[in-house]
């Protein structure tokens, strides 16, 4: 089978499309024919050496995987050979074939293409972990949400909605603004031409946000802290912009909570739970709530692209690698 190689940590361009043997399924485990992996920020820093997860040299990147079942392993009895499945693996979907823990591997729905599928864990599944088991966000609440238009938060946005709460989308340029609000967020702020602070602040009467979804990092954070509401719950989920040196004091003045989120750890420790928020995202697509979007789709050849666009802030909603 094909594999695109990360060899040497470094920039994604050094990675090297290579013939490989194909893996076999150990106990509880199933081999998939990839019919499509979704790239996701973390991907960007695994190649770099820049992940908490640094995975032994060569591996391919890629984490959200649809294909079809090719093998299945020992003790594995939730699917079988042919099955149409999506599911979630540490590393290893910039590939033809991946296994990958039979845990992690969910049936397909006949009318969820393999694109829509490979797009679904890691973004939704982040999302809802973060406002459902971290945040605990109520209908009525206001909902913050920064880098509003990457696939974690067009994901945030759609849920927020959907639980009820008020959305401010907060993004980079007017054009991923104008995607926010397709997917439902009530206000939006450019934080490249606004003041993000004195925005949040005057979008809800100068109370702050109950509920502050990050993804961003960086000089981002501290300024939405600061407008975060009384008791307000901040969820720490990424940081492309930079790790925040964030002053103690704001945590105490608000009486807020800074909530860590990171949903890859959850799903492997906590399967069960993470099985049931899965369970409920597939039944809000079954009925129409859920629309991932798309924005490319690369080959396995282009996936080193891929890559560079999402280090280079190109990527609006979710892209897609197709082998």
């Amino acid at each position: 089978m094909k594999a695109m190689l990360c060899k040497e940590l470094g920039h994604p361009s050094k990675m090297v499309l290579e013939e490989v043997p194909s893996p076999v399924p150990g106990k509880k485990e199933v081999l998939v024919t990839i019919k499509a992996c979704s790239v996701n920020f973390p991907d960007t820093l695994l190649v770099q050496g820049l992940y908490q997860f640094k995975p032994e040299l060569p591996f391919s990147p890629g984490s959200d995987i649809a294909g079809i079942v090719k093998a299945v392993g020992e003790g594995v009895k939730n699917v079988k050979v042919g099955d149409e499945v999506f599911g979630l693996t540490q590393t290893g979907g910039f590939a033809e074939e991946v296994v990958v823990p039979s845990n992690s591997v969910f049936p397909k729905m006949p009318m969820m293409d393999y694109k829509i599928a490979a797009s679904f864990m890691m973004a939704y599944g982040t999302s809802y972990h973060a406002l459902k088991d971290r945040a605990k966000l109520k209908e009525g609440e206001t909902l913050l949400v920064l880098g509003a238009s990457g696939g974690v938060g067009i994901a945030a946005v759609e849920l927020g909605k959907l639980m009820g709460a008020k959305v401010i989308a907060a993004a980079s340029t007017d054009e991923k603004l104008a995607l926010c609000k397709k997917y439902g967020a009530d206000e939006t702020i450019n934080y490249t031409t606004e003041n993000l602070k004195n925005r949040i602040k005057e979008l809800t009467g100068g109370k702050g946000a109950d509920v502050v979804y990050d993804p961003v990092g960086g000089d981002y954070t501290e300024a939405a802290l600061r407008a975060t509401a009384w008791e307000g719950r901040f969820l720490i989920v990424g940081f492309p912009a930079g790790i925040a040196k964030i002053p103690m004091n704001l945590p105490l003045l608000k009486g807020c909570q800074i909530c860590g989120v990171f949903w890859g750890s959850f799903a492997m420790r906590e399967p069960k739970r993470n099985q049931a928020n899965t369970m409920e995202l597939i039944q809000m697509y079954a009925q129409g709530k859920l629309k991932p979007y798309i924005h490319k789709v690369y080959s396995l050849e282009d996936s080193r692209q891929a890559l560079i666009d999402m280090m280079d802030r190109k990527v609006l909603g979710k892209i897609i690698i197709q082998p």
